[in-house]
């Protein structure tokens, strides 16, 4: 990944429906450029997928911590947890929690269902909510 690369990450950051014409034009690349260095970036996994982040004056999101069985691979339950909607963004980290799971929804109801199927998972033995406030 070089210079042109971060910058193509950057720009879809900061918005993820820019066009690769407008990209182009910020990256100083041509259009054909930015669509193939975006493929590349797909295929080696340094983009996993393209979200819609709701705002948070729209909607609520958590972060939850979540303390794992150690007789379940912390992977699968990872895995397991990917799969629930309205789930984000999943990390594994060491400390106190074995996984982070980031999950939005329209409302505090529609995220609260969603830690509920969290926590029935199997191979997770406590959880640590936190509804976020306010982001920048």
């Amino acid at each position: 990944m070089d210079d042109k690369d971060k910058i193509i990450l950057k720009i879809l950051k900061e918005n993820g429906r820019a066009g690769y014409v407008e990209i182009g034009k910020q990256s100083e690349l041509s259009e054909g450029a930015v669509r193939k260095r975006i493929q590349t970036l797909k295929e080696i996994g340094i983009i996993r997928k393209f979200t819609v982040q709701i705002g948070i004056t729209e909607g609520t999101q958590a972060i939850i911590l979540l303390e794992t069985n150690p007789a379940f691979p912390t992977q699968e339950v990872s895995n397991k947890i990917q799969e629930i909607p309205n789930v984000e963004t999943i990390y594994e980290v060491t400390g106190e929690y074995d996984i982070v799971a980031v999950v939005s929804g329209i409302n505090v109801n529609e995220v609260n269902e969603c830690i509920e199927k969290i926590r029935r998972t199997e191979g997770i033995m406590k959880t640590n909510t936190m509804i976020i406030l306010r982001s920048w």
